[in-house]
Protein backbone atom coordinates (compact mmCIF):
# COMPACT_ATOMS: atom_id res chain seq x y z
CA UNK A 1 0.00 0.00 0.00
CA UNK A 2 1.13 3.09 -0.73
CA UNK A 3 -0.47 7.01 -1.42
CA UNK A 4 -0.15 8.69 -5.08
CA UNK A 5 -0.82 11.66 -5.67
CA UNK A 6 -1.53 13.77 -8.59
CA UNK A 7 -1.27 17.34 -9.23
CA UNK A 8 -3.79 19.41 -11.84
CA UNK A 9 -2.61 22.92 -12.89
CA UNK A 10 -3.17 25.96 -15.20
CA UNK A 11 -0.02 26.21 -16.40
CA UNK A 12 1.62 29.20 -18.54
CA UNK A 13 4.68 29.81 -20.41
CA UNK A 14 7.01 31.45 -17.59
CA UNK A 15 8.79 28.43 -15.92
CA UNK A 16 9.13 30.15 -12.97
CA UNK A 17 5.72 30.75 -12.16
CA UNK A 18 4.77 27.15 -12.96
CA UNK A 19 7.42 26.04 -10.85
CA UNK A 20 6.19 28.03 -7.34
CA UNK A 21 3.00 25.75 -7.83
CA UNK A 22 4.50 22.70 -8.36
CA UNK A 23 6.45 23.34 -5.14
CA UNK A 24 3.21 24.32 -3.37
CA UNK A 25 1.92 21.36 -4.63
CA UNK A 26 4.37 18.78 -3.54
CA UNK A 27 4.52 20.04 -0.22
CA UNK A 28 0.74 19.70 -0.11
CA UNK A 29 1.31 15.93 -1.37
CA UNK A 30 3.91 15.14 1.18
CA UNK A 31 2.05 16.13 4.11
CA UNK A 32 0.06 13.60 3.11
CA UNK A 33 2.47 11.21 3.06
CA UNK A 34 2.04 10.59 -0.71
CA UNK A 35 5.76 8.46 -2.13
CA UNK A 36 4.95 9.04 -5.60
CA UNK A 37 3.22 12.10 -7.70
CA UNK A 38 2.13 12.91 -11.39
CA UNK A 39 1.94 16.46 -13.09
CA UNK A 40 -0.10 16.95 -15.92
CA UNK A 41 1.71 17.54 -19.32
CA UNK A 42 3.37 20.42 -20.04
CA UNK A 43 3.54 21.37 -16.37
CA UNK A 44 6.53 23.64 -16.51
CA UNK A 45 6.44 25.33 -19.91
CA UNK A 46 2.73 25.44 -21.46
CA UNK A 47 3.07 28.14 -24.54
CA UNK A 48 4.11 28.10 -28.20
CA UNK A 49 6.76 27.17 -30.32
CA UNK A 50 8.88 30.14 -29.00
CA UNK A 51 8.37 29.29 -25.81
CA UNK A 52 9.08 25.00 -25.71
CA UNK A 53 12.45 26.18 -27.97
CA UNK A 54 13.77 28.97 -25.18
CA UNK A 55 12.95 26.62 -22.40
CA UNK A 56 13.80 23.38 -23.57
CA UNK A 57 16.82 21.57 -22.07
CA UNK A 58 19.18 18.43 -22.67
CA UNK A 59 17.86 14.90 -20.87
CA UNK A 60 19.10 14.84 -18.29
CA UNK A 61 20.96 18.58 -17.98
CA UNK A 62 19.68 22.18 -17.34
CA UNK A 63 18.77 24.43 -14.42
CA UNK A 64 14.77 23.38 -14.61
CA UNK A 65 15.38 19.80 -14.49
CA UNK A 66 17.61 19.99 -11.36
CA UNK A 67 15.25 22.19 -9.57
CA UNK A 68 12.84 19.00 -10.46
CA UNK A 69 15.49 17.11 -8.95
CA UNK A 70 15.63 18.61 -5.64
CA UNK A 71 12.16 19.06 -5.29
CA UNK A 72 11.78 15.24 -5.62
CA UNK A 73 14.87 14.86 -2.93
CA UNK A 74 13.00 17.87 -0.74
CA UNK A 75 9.43 16.18 -0.52
CA UNK A 76 11.11 12.66 -0.86
CA UNK A 77 8.95 11.70 -3.46
CA UNK A 78 9.18 9.97 -6.59
CA UNK A 79 8.08 12.81 -9.41
CA UNK A 80 6.97 12.29 -12.72
CA UNK A 81 6.97 15.00 -14.83
CA UNK A 82 4.44 14.73 -17.21
CA UNK A 83 5.92 16.48 -20.32
CA UNK A 84 8.91 18.88 -20.39
CA UNK A 85 10.42 20.23 -23.64
CA UNK A 86 13.68 18.18 -24.30
CA UNK A 87 16.36 19.09 -26.60
CA UNK A 88 17.85 16.46 -29.39
CA UNK A 89 20.83 16.33 -30.69
CA UNK A 90 19.58 16.77 -34.05
CA UNK A 91 18.17 19.77 -33.18
CA UNK A 92 14.60 18.84 -32.74
CA UNK A 93 12.41 18.77 -29.72
CA UNK A 94 10.90 16.04 -27.94
CA UNK A 95 7.83 16.37 -25.26
CA UNK A 96 9.09 13.95 -22.88
CA UNK A 97 7.80 12.73 -19.01
CA UNK A 98 10.23 12.62 -17.03
CA UNK A 99 10.67 9.99 -13.40
CA UNK A 100 12.77 11.21 -10.58
CA UNK A 101 13.16 8.82 -7.81
CA UNK A 102 12.77 10.52 -4.20
CA UNK A 103 16.68 11.32 -4.04
CA UNK A 104 16.76 13.43 -7.44
CA UNK A 105 17.83 11.36 -9.66
CA UNK A 106 16.29 11.01 -13.14
CA UNK A 107 15.23 7.18 -13.36
CA UNK A 108 13.95 6.82 -16.83
CA UNK A 109 12.03 9.34 -19.41
CA UNK A 110 9.77 8.71 -22.36
CA UNK A 111 9.05 10.70 -25.96
CA UNK A 112 5.51 11.23 -26.46
CA UNK A 113 4.52 8.90 -29.24
CA UNK A 114 1.43 10.05 -30.91
CA UNK A 115 1.01 14.22 -31.87
CA UNK A 116 -1.53 15.61 -31.71
CA UNK A 117 -2.59 16.78 -35.13
CA UNK A 118 -6.17 17.64 -34.86
CA UNK A 119 -8.95 19.91 -35.26
CA UNK A 120 -11.24 20.61 -32.11
CA UNK A 121 -14.14 22.84 -32.57
CA UNK A 122 -13.18 25.77 -29.64
CA UNK A 123 -11.51 29.15 -30.07
CA UNK A 124 -8.16 27.12 -30.80
CA UNK A 125 -9.20 25.48 -33.51
CA UNK A 126 -6.33 23.69 -34.78
CA UNK A 127 -3.82 21.67 -32.90
CA UNK A 128 -0.44 20.57 -34.58
CA UNK A 129 1.69 19.31 -32.21
CA UNK A 130 4.10 17.97 -34.86
CA UNK A 131 5.00 21.09 -35.46
CA UNK A 132 6.76 21.79 -32.17
CA UNK A 133 8.24 18.59 -31.68
CA UNK A 134 9.48 15.12 -32.70
CA UNK A 135 7.59 12.07 -32.57
CA UNK A 136 9.14 9.20 -30.12
CA UNK A 137 9.85 5.66 -31.33
CA UNK A 138 10.14 3.58 -28.10
CA UNK A 139 7.81 2.20 -24.96
CA UNK A 140 8.86 3.05 -21.59
CA UNK A 141 8.43 1.84 -18.15
CA UNK A 142 9.94 2.50 -15.20
CA UNK A 143 11.06 0.38 -12.06
CA UNK A 144 9.98 1.90 -8.72
CA UNK A 145 9.49 0.83 -5.05
CA UNK A 146 5.57 0.56 -5.52
CA UNK A 147 5.36 -1.12 -8.48
CA UNK A 148 6.42 -0.91 -12.48
CA UNK A 149 5.19 1.89 -14.03
CA UNK A 150 4.30 2.43 -17.86
CA UNK A 151 4.53 5.71 -19.03
CA UNK A 152 2.38 7.71 -21.83
CA UNK A 153 1.21 11.10 -22.58
CA UNK A 154 -2.31 12.97 -23.08
CA UNK A 155 -3.26 12.39 -26.80
CA UNK A 156 -1.41 8.78 -25.92
CA UNK A 157 -4.44 7.51 -24.31
CA UNK A 158 -6.63 7.25 -27.68
CA UNK A 159 -4.62 4.40 -28.63
CA UNK A 160 -5.12 1.00 -26.66
CA UNK A 161 -2.16 -0.97 -28.37
CA UNK A 162 0.58 1.34 -26.17
CA UNK A 163 -1.19 0.35 -23.19
CA UNK A 164 -1.21 -3.64 -23.91
CA UNK A 165 2.50 -3.14 -24.96
CA UNK A 166 3.03 -1.32 -21.47
CA UNK A 167 1.21 -3.79 -19.28
CA UNK A 168 2.94 -7.15 -21.26
CA UNK A 169 6.04 -5.02 -20.49
CA UNK A 170 5.19 -5.85 -17.04
CA UNK A 171 3.75 -2.43 -16.16
CA UNK A 172 1.53 -1.95 -12.88
CA UNK A 173 0.60 1.26 -13.06
CA UNK A 174 0.05 3.44 -15.97
CA UNK A 175 0.73 7.27 -16.15
CA UNK A 176 -1.12 9.98 -18.33
CA UNK A 177 -0.04 13.23 -17.83
CA UNK A 178 -2.33 15.47 -20.68
CA UNK A 179 -3.43 19.02 -21.77
CA UNK A 180 -6.79 17.48 -23.12
CA UNK A 181 -8.90 20.54 -24.77
CA UNK A 182 -12.18 21.43 -22.54
CA UNK A 183 -14.14 19.63 -26.32
CA UNK A 184 -12.25 16.24 -26.16
CA UNK A 185 -12.20 16.33 -22.61
CA UNK A 186 -15.77 16.41 -21.62
CA UNK A 187 -17.07 13.59 -24.32
CA UNK A 188 -13.64 10.93 -23.91
CA UNK A 189 -11.62 11.15 -20.84
CA UNK A 190 -12.55 9.48 -18.34
CA UNK A 191 -14.33 7.21 -21.09
CA UNK A 192 -10.75 7.06 -22.40
CA UNK A 193 -9.21 6.28 -18.85
CA UNK A 194 -11.39 3.67 -17.05
CA UNK A 195 -11.37 1.42 -20.55
CA UNK A 196 -7.72 1.69 -20.13
CA UNK A 197 -7.57 0.79 -16.99
CA UNK A 198 -10.32 -2.23 -17.45
CA UNK A 199 -8.11 -3.80 -20.16
CA UNK A 200 -4.98 -3.88 -19.08
CA UNK A 201 -6.48 -4.56 -14.98
CA UNK A 202 -3.53 -1.74 -14.21
CA UNK A 203 -3.76 1.22 -11.95
CA UNK A 204 -3.91 4.63 -14.09
CA UNK A 205 -2.77 8.01 -12.90
CA UNK A 206 -3.91 10.79 -15.07
CA UNK A 207 -2.86 14.29 -14.21
CA UNK A 208 -4.63 17.28 -16.05
CA UNK A 209 -4.14 21.48 -17.19
CA UNK A 210 -7.10 22.53 -16.37
CA UNK A 211 -9.11 26.33 -17.58
CA UNK A 212 -8.06 28.85 -19.84
CA UNK A 213 -5.14 29.50 -21.48
CA UNK A 214 -3.30 31.90 -23.91
CA UNK A 215 -4.31 31.82 -27.67
CA UNK A 216 -7.91 30.45 -26.60
CA UNK A 217 -6.78 27.18 -25.36
CA UNK A 218 -8.58 25.63 -23.09
CA UNK A 219 -8.38 22.47 -20.71
CA UNK A 220 -10.58 19.85 -19.35
CA UNK A 221 -8.85 19.11 -15.90
CA UNK A 222 -11.06 16.67 -13.96
CA UNK A 223 -7.74 14.29 -12.96
CA UNK A 224 -7.89 10.97 -11.68
CA UNK A 225 -6.68 7.85 -10.08
CA UNK A 226 -8.62 4.50 -11.44
CA UNK A 227 -7.98 1.31 -10.24
CA UNK A 228 -7.91 -1.81 -12.13
CA UNK A 229 -11.71 -2.83 -12.32
CA UNK A 230 -12.05 0.48 -13.93
CA UNK A 231 -13.54 2.28 -10.60
CA UNK A 232 -12.71 5.89 -10.02
CA UNK A 233 -11.17 6.08 -6.93
CA UNK A 234 -10.23 9.85 -6.92
CA UNK A 235 -10.73 13.10 -8.73
CA UNK A 236 -10.48 16.48 -9.09
CA UNK A 237 -12.95 19.30 -11.24
CA UNK A 238 -12.22 22.72 -13.13
CA UNK A 239 -9.25 24.03 -11.04
CA UNK A 240 -5.93 23.23 -10.25
CA UNK A 241 -5.45 21.47 -6.80
CA UNK A 242 -4.51 17.98 -5.75
CA UNK A 243 -5.59 14.68 -4.99
CA UNK A 244 -4.48 11.18 -3.58
CA UNK A 245 -5.77 7.66 -2.84
CA UNK A 246 -4.04 4.89 -1.53
CA UNK A 247 -2.95 2.24 -4.46
CA UNK A 248 -2.97 -1.32 -3.97
CA UNK A 249 -0.78 -3.61 -6.03
CA UNK A 250 -2.82 -7.16 -4.92
CA UNK A 251 -6.01 -5.65 -6.20
CA UNK A 252 -4.62 -5.72 -10.12
CA UNK A 253 -3.04 -9.20 -8.95
CA UNK A 254 -6.31 -10.29 -7.64
CA UNK A 255 -8.02 -9.20 -10.91
CA UNK A 256 -5.96 -10.56 -13.64
CA UNK A 257 -5.75 -14.18 -11.46
CA UNK A 258 -9.57 -14.39 -11.68
CA UNK A 259 -9.72 -12.83 -14.86
CA UNK A 260 -6.38 -13.55 -17.17
CA UNK A 261 -7.12 -11.41 -20.56
CA UNK A 262 -3.95 -10.98 -21.57
CA UNK A 263 -3.63 -14.81 -21.45
CA UNK A 264 -6.84 -15.55 -23.51
CA UNK A 265 -6.18 -12.71 -25.99
CA UNK A 266 -5.83 -14.07 -29.38
CA UNK A 267 -5.26 -11.20 -31.07
CA UNK A 268 -1.87 -9.22 -30.83
CA UNK A 269 -1.44 -5.62 -32.73
CA UNK A 270 2.05 -4.30 -32.88
CA UNK A 271 3.10 -0.72 -32.53
CA UNK A 272 3.94 0.62 -35.96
Amino acid sequence: MMKVGIIQMNSGADPVQNMDVLQTSLQRLHQQGVKLALTPENALVFGDKQDYQRHAEPLGHGPIQRQLAEMAHQFDIWLVVGAFPIQNDNGRLSSASLVFDNAGHLRGSYDKLHMFDVEVADAHGRYRESDYFQAGDQLATVDTPFGCLGLSICYDVRFAPLYHALRAQGADILTVPAAFTRVTGQAHWEALLRARAIETQCWVIAAGQCGEHSKGRQTWGHSMIIDPWGQVVASLGDDPGVTWAELDLSIGESIRRKMPVLDHARLQTQLK
